[in-house]
């Protein structure tokens, strides 16, 4: 076995085991971007609509306390 023989044998398998893994990284990290964009925008909605509630209740209040005052 010549010495390119044995630089090929062991360079080539680390090489093909690094482009594999970088693209699983790139994918599990594209993933776990799109699950954490999802989920911030489900909470965003879960506020928004708790602050609607919060807004109601504090009309309702409000306008019981007009009519008390009239």
């Amino acid at each position: 076995m010549t010495n390119a023989q044995l630089y090929l044998s062991i360079g080539v398998p680390i090489l093909v085991n690094i482009a594999f893994n970088g693209a699983l990284i790139l994918l599990l990290q594209i993933s776990i971007n799109k699950r954490i964009d999802d989920l911030r925008d489900s909470l965003i909605a879960l506020w928004r609509s708790e602050l609607h509630r919060v807004e109601e209740v504090l009309d309702a209040r409000l306008k019981t306390l007009e009519e008390r005052r009239s």
